[in-house]
Formats: structure tokens, sequence, C-alpha cells
């Protein structure tokens, strides 16, 4: 085990502080660029709204610090002393083991998602843990990482988690955090960017959009999951699409 004092302990609070303004930064990159997306393609629609979007702002940086710890852990884990299972090599596994462990970790990652959601959907615990994400009515661009800090925490240890659990490559897991970057946003812009027929076909009556998370934010105890329908399906909590 190695000492966490002196150099190695500057090296893990380096780590976390690296993670952390990468988190924030990529917060602010993204979410600014779909809140222009936005502006262009729905002018308005975030109209008088300013004051909303300045506390998911200020909650979004708040959830940055908190997902940059557990991320530093992991980037320190792995770049200096090889905890994780991230591994560089191509051939250190199959390469359909890739698309494998991508599709493997969104699963995962939804049904801790799903489970914990619905768990903060109770009425005690919606209001210290989950009010302020629901706080935004209608959610924005903005929104996405608009939580409680106890909430944060909830989302903050789920990928590293998998990054001890299963072997991952590190361009897959950079695909991994590019689609819960993307999803989380989309989902919450307030307005469908995915095209209809996509939407209403087979294949989107599994998958969650804007068109199926905005419902959530409309009837609250419908409709959980992040990325898949499947466990709204499972589990009868799925009540279709919303039209933002």
């Amino acid at each position: 085990m190695p000492s966490l004092s002196g150099p190695g302990l500057v090296a893990l609070v380096g780590s976390m502080l690296a993670m952390t303004a990468i988190v924030g930064v990529r917060y602010l990159a993204t979410s600014g660029l779909f809140a222009w997306v936005t502006h262009r393609r729905r002018p308005g629609l975030y109209e008088g709204l300013d004051k909303q979007i300045r506390a998911e702002i200020g909650y979004s940086l708040l959830s940055a610090g908190i997902y940059g710890v557990p991320a530093g852990v992991v980037a320190w884990g792995w770049q200096a002393h090889g905890w994780t299972r991230i591994y560089s090599d191509p051939a250190a596994w199959p390469l359909w083991w890739m698309p494998v462990s991508l599709v493997l970790c969104l699963f995962l990652h939804d049904t801790w998602f799903y489970w914990t959601h619905r768990w903060m959907h109770r009425p005690r615990v919606f209001r210290v843990f989950h009010a302020v994400h629901h706080a935004s009515r209608p959610p924005t661009a903005w929104a996405a990482m608009s939580f409680h800090p106890l909430e944060a925490v909830t989302g903050a240890v789920v990928i590293p988690a998998l990054a001890f659990l299963v072997p991952i490559h590190v361009a897959v897991l950079a695909m991994l955090l590019t689609i819960m970057t993307v999803m989380g946003i989309t989902n919450h812009m307030g307005w469908e960017i995915f095209p209809r027929r996509l939407v209403e076909s087979r294949f989107g009556n599994w998958l969650i959009t804007a068109s199926h998370h905005h419902r959530h934010h409309e009837n609250y105890r419908c409709n959980y999951g992040l990325y898949f329908r499947v466990w709204d399906h499972l589990c009868g909590t799925d009540r279709g699409i919303s039209r933002p």
C-alpha cells in the first residue's frame, strides 16, 4: 500500500484538483455549446430563466468538485499504482471486448441510476437529495449536473467503481464519459434534438432522449432511467414520451 504522505499525498490531491477542473471545464463547454444550439434552434425557449440558470450553473460546478474527487483517485490509482482495470494496450483484451465493455458499463450505470433515482423520489428522500434537480422547471441545457451535493455523491461513484471492476480500454472509457455527458445534457435541454422518426421507432422505444426524460420532469413518478428504458419497461414505470 503506497504512502499517503509527502509526494504521494501531493500527487493524489493534484489528481483530484486536475480532474475537478476537467469536469468543470467539460460541463461549461458542453452545456454552453448545447445552450447555444438551443438559442439558435429554439430562440426564446430559456427566456426569463436567468435566475434558474445561474442556480443550475452554481450547483453543477459544486457537483464538478464532488465528481472530481473519485475521478482523481481513479486517475492516480491507475497511473501511479495500476489499481484499476483500465488498460491502454488494445491487445491486452480481445478487440470484441471493447464494444461489449462499453455496452456493459452503460447498462450497469443505467441500472444504478434507475434504482437510486427511483429511491430518491420517495417523499422524505426527495426533499433532501433530489429537490434541487427538480427545481429546474423546465430543465435547461445547464441542468444536467445541477444536483444537491448528496445526490452528486451517488452519481460520482459509479464510473470510478466500474473502473475497478470492469476491464475497459482507456478509449472506451473516454467514449463512455462522452455518451454520459451528451445524453445527460440533451435529455435536459427542454426540446428534442433527435429526429422524431428515431424517437418514435422500435429502437427509440428502448432509448431515453429528451422526449422521455421531459415526461419525468412533468410527472415525477415515472421514466427514471438514464440511457435505456429497459428498467422502466420491466418495472412498469414507463409512461411514454412527451413533446417538449
